[in-house]
């Protein structure tokens, strides 16, 4: 059991983001639903929409989601296809009308719906020379390590004598945390050299590994996803207005490997090859709760308003660690086999505000808009009394920032068919813009109405690039690894009355 904590940006922005899942009428709109209702995933965006409906629904939908990423490190390129199948939308609704005629409620609708909100299914490789040269060596995997154990006594990230590696790794992590033990690798493993290895109290290191050059080969898979299981209740209030309520429990499941090789003939370096393993199990439930808002301002024309609260997390950790090296002193293996469980930690996503206008050409077509608005640097580790997580809170309020999402969709019906389109664009959630890009994204789609069951198809399609670090450094940069996303799925729904 780990005493420290090792949560960063990364976790912040993975739990608090969401993505265009759903049935394949709302992907086909991308998203754009929040001033029509009358569909399952619209109803998941504002609750209001299930009031729109004039009879019990209820629909299922699944995605085949093809993910193609490109990397670039130092000019090599190498690029990873995968493809996947999995149900992502389920749910019904059920319409209660009044009896009452004196009553300005019309109808009133009891909900629920499962969806799947973010797909962390996320491979990808870059290889390539680094050829920064920094004399600092942050271009090496030994600047991680250093950043460790730059100040720390040498017996508290050291093995006892006749203690077993792997027995070191636990008591160091159970004892002092997650840094002792990066340390305690870095110095086992001979990348690092203590300027004194006589003196337990020794805090100062230099690097085995020199500056120069490096061949660097790295693996990134990642699987998983966040879901949520909504319980709705909305009410039509006389012709015009519609309010609804979602109250949402969320979980999280991801597990993440990733795999660093790197070789260096590097004039002066003792370790000249590197391998450095680590995995990541998260899973964690959350609560958040949603109000919703349609008026229909004339036959025509509709507005929406949402408010998305915060969703309030508990999260719980495990990793796993390998590390290998070779050079003067031979091959040295540092393989525990031990799972760090970190305390249970908790976490806050910013709220969002989403405004919608939509207008209907009678039984002909639509048209729709939406635009949404959340503020990523509020996101928030708990508990706020603690020192690393108020640096951590702190650190988050100044690398991200408010961000803007915009979508549109239309429809075109005739005779028993709808075609359908939509474009959406999704504003970085990062102060530089760099490190995660904005977003772009597409979907073209067909729909069949039977009577009572509808089958719909949808094709769409998005595309972001992402700056991502080899390791983390709190010091200097870390080697950067750019990656072209191109995300594709084709949704398959069924609809019916009940």
């Amino acid at each position: 059991m780990s005493s420290i904590y090792a949560q960063d940006l990364t976790d912040a922005l993975r739990y608090s983001q969401d993505n265009i899942q759903g049935t394949a009428r709302y992907r086909a709109l991308s998203g754009a639903f929040g001033a029509l209702g009358g569909d399952m995933s619209a109803v998941s965006l504002n609750p209001a929409g299930s009031a729109v409906f004039s009879r019990s629904h209820a629909s299922i939908s699944g995605s085949n989601v093809d993910i193609e990423n490109t990397s670039n490190y130092f000019g090599s390129s190498g690029i990873t296809n995968e493809s996947n199948f999995d149900l992502n939308q389920a749910g019904a609704v059920f319409v209660f009308t009044s009896n009452n005629n004196n009553s300005p409620w019309r109808k009133f609708t009891l909900g629920v719906a499962y969806e799947r909100t973010n797909n962390h299914e996320y491979n990808w490789f870059a290889a390539g020379t680094n050829t920064t040269n920094d004399p600092d060596f942050s271009n090496s995997i030994a600047s991680y390590f250093y950043d460790f154990a730059d100040g720390k006594r040498l017996d508290e990230i050291s093995s006892l004598p006749d203690e077993s590696l792997a027995d070191a790794y636990q008591d160091i992590g159970s004892i002092y945390g997650f840094a002792h033990q990066q340390a305690f690798l870095g110095f086992e493993s001979f990348i690092l050299e203590p300027d004194d290895i006589n003196d337990d109290a020794n805090t100062l290191y230099f690097s085995n590994i020199a500056s120069g050059n490096f061949e660097h080969d790295y693996t990134y898979a990642a699987t998983g996803y966040n879901g949520k299981v909504s319980f709705n209740l909305a009410a039509q209030y006389e012709d015009n207005l519609y309010l609804g309520l979602n109250l949402n429990s969320h979980f999280i499941d991801y597990q993440r490997s990733s795999l660093l090789f790197e070789d260096n003939i590097n004039a002066g370096s003792t370790v000249n090859f590197v391998e450095f393993e680590n995995t990541l199990s998260t899973t964690g439930n959350g609560f958040s709760f949603q109000l919703g808002g349609i008026m229909k301002l004339s036959d025509e024309f509709r507005v929406g308003v949402t408010y998305d609260s915060p969703t309030w997390y508990t999260i719980e950790e495990s990793t796993s660690q390998y590390l290998g090296t070779d050079g003067a002193n031979g091959f040295i293996e540092i393989y525990p086999q031990v799972l760090n469980v970190y305390p249970q930690y908790r976490m806050q996503t910013p709220g969002k505000l989403t405004g919608s206008l939509a207008y209907i050409f009678g039984k002909q077509g639509l048209i729709s808009f939406d635009y949404s608005r959340k503020d990523y640097g509020s996101t928030k580790f708990k508990p706020e009394s603690d020192a690393y997580y108020q640096d951590l809170n702190a650190n988050i309020n100044d690398m991200f920032t408010q961000a803007s999402t915009y979508k549109l969709g239309g429809e075109y019906k005739h005779q028993q068919f709808s075609f359908r389109g939509g474009y959406r664009f999704e504003e970085s959630p990062y102060t530089d813009g760099v490190t995660i890009g904005d977003l772009n994204g597409y979907s073209l789609g067909l729909g069949y109405n039977f009577g009572n069951t509808k089958i719909d198809v949808t094709y769409d399609q998005f595309e972001r690039s992402y700056s991502n670090e080899l390791y983390h450094l709190d010091f200097g940069n870390a080697p950067q690894a750019m990656l072209d996303r191109i995300n594709s799925n084709i949704t398959v729904s069924l609809s019916f009355n009940i």
